[in-house]
C-alpha cells in the first residue's frame, strides 16, 4: 500500500476535490499540505473521549473502545463507544480525512436495523484528529466465525446471516449508497443482531448526497484483493453490481467454508479460467444456488441480478423450506 504522500502525488490533478476539516489551516500547495501533521493521539479526545484500548486496525483506520466520560458523568451506566480514526499512516492526508467525514455522511444516510448505529462526527483541535464515535459492537466478526465453524453453516444458521446481511445491502443500495467493501471482517453477528459496518471505501450514487466531495479511491489501493469484484481491482469505478459480488463470495463462504476462489484476486481468477465450484442442496436450497452462481459472475454484464433480487430468492427460498417443515410436521393439514 502507498503511503501518504504517494496520496498526496496521485491527488495533484484534483484540488477541487480536497476537503479541510475545521481545524485545519487553509494550505496553498500540497508540500504545505505535508507540514500539517497532526499530534500524537492523548488520552482523552475532544476533552470527552478516554481511549480504553485498540479494537482493531485496517489499511486506513484503527478502532478503539472509549469511555464517553459526560455521559458517565450523568449517570449512564454503559457509557462506552466504538471511536473510529484514521491510523497515522493516512492522518496527515487531507483527502482521506474527508473519506472519514464521508463514511459518516454515508452510514448515516442508511439507517437500518442491520447497520452500525453512528453517534457523532467530532474533531479534537489540539492534536488535529477527526474521528466518528459509534454503538460499542459485541460480538463475532464473521471472518473469525469462520475460524469457529471452517466447515461452514448449515442452512438454518446461513439463512439467518445470509438474509439479515442481504436486506441490510438492499437498503443501502435503496438509499442510493454503494459499501464498497463488504467481507467477512466488516459483518458482525451478536447480542443485538447483525451489523455490517465500515463504509470507508463507500461512495454516494449520483445525486444521493450532492454536497460531499467526489473522491477518487485510486491512490489509496484499498480494496479487499480477496472479496473485490475482478472490474474494480482492473480499475474501474465501483458500482452496486460489485457490492453484489462481494456479497456473494461472503454467502459462499459462509456456506461451504471454502472461499470461491481460493482466496485468488477474482482479476486473475478470471484470467485463469478459474470456476467457482458449484454448491450442493445440502449447503443451501438450489434456487439459492442458482441466483449466487449469477451474483459470482466474473463479467459485470453477465452479473444481471441486484441484491434486491438476491434477496428476494433468499427469502422465498427459506419460505419453501419452512412450509416443507410444516408438511412433515402436520401432513394432514397439507392433503387436497
Amino acid at each position: 500500500m502507498s503511503g501518504a504522500g504517494d496520496v498526496l502525488d496521485d491527488m495533484s490533478s484534483r484540488d477541487e476535490d480536497l476537503t479541510y476539516f475545521a481545524f485545519a489551516k487553509p494550505v496553498a500547495t500540497h508540500r504545505d499540505a505535508m507540514q500539517v501533521r497532526p499530534e500524537p493521539v492523548p488520552d482523552v479526545l475532544a476533552g470527552r473521549y478516554r481511549l480504553e484500548r485498540l479494537l482493531g486496525a485496517g489499511g486506513m483506520g484503527v478502532v478503539y473502545r472509549a469511555r464517553d466520560l459526560l455521559q458517565e458523568q450523568f449517570g449512564d451506566p454503559e457509557p462506552y463507544v466504538a471511536l473510529k480514526m484514521l491510523s497515522d499512516e493516512y492522518a496527515d492526508c487531507v483527502d482521506a480525512s474527508a473519506l472519514l467525514f464521508s463514511e459518516f455522511a454515508l452510514t448515516r444516510r442508511v439507517q437500518h436495523p442491520n447497520v452500525v448505529r453512528l453517534y457523532g462526527f467530532e474533531a479534537d483541535t489540539r492534536c488535529n484528529r477527526a474521528f466518528i464515535t459509534m454503538e460499542l459492537m459485541r460480538g463475532l466478526t464473521l471472518d473469525k466465525l469462520l475460524c469457529e465453524r471452517p466447515m461452514g453453516l448449515p442452512w438454518p444458521e446461513l439463512r439467518d446471516i445470509a438474509l439479515p446481511l442481504i436486506d441490510a445491502l438492499a437498503h443501502v443500495h435503496s438509499r442510493g449508497v454503494l459499501h464498497g467493501d463488504i467481507k467477512p471482517s466488516n459483518v458482525m453477528v451478536g447480542e443485538e443482531g447483525l451489523r455490517l459496518f465500515d463504509f470507508g471505501l463507500g461512495l454516494a450514487e449520483e445525486d444521493a448526497l450532492p454536497g460531499l466531495p467526489k473522491l477518487s479511491r485510486h491512490g489509496f489501493h484499498a480494496w479487499t484483493f480477496g472479496y473485490a469484484a475482478p472490474e474494480l481491482l482492473d480499475g474501474s469505478p465501483l458500482v452496486a453490481s460489485a457490492d453484489v459480488f462481494s456479497v456473494a463470495c461472503v454467502i459462499y463462504e459462509l456456506a461451504c467454508g471454502k472461499h470461491p476462489l481460493r482466496r485468488v484476486p477474482s482479476n486473475q481468477a478470471r484470467d485463469v479460467g478459474m470456476e467457482v465450484e458449484p454448491l450442493t442442496s445440502s449447503h443451501l436450497p438450489k434456487r439459492c444456488w442458482t441466483s449466487l452462481k449469477t451474483a459470482l459472475s466474473f463479467d459485470p454484464s453477465k452479473r444481471h441480478i441486484t441484491v434486491a433480487q438476491l434477496r428476494q430468492d433468499f427469502a422465498s427460498a427459506s419460505n419453501f423450506k419452512l412450509l416443507q417443515g410444516w408438511r412433515r410436521l402436520f401432513p394432514n393439514r397439507f392433503r387436497q
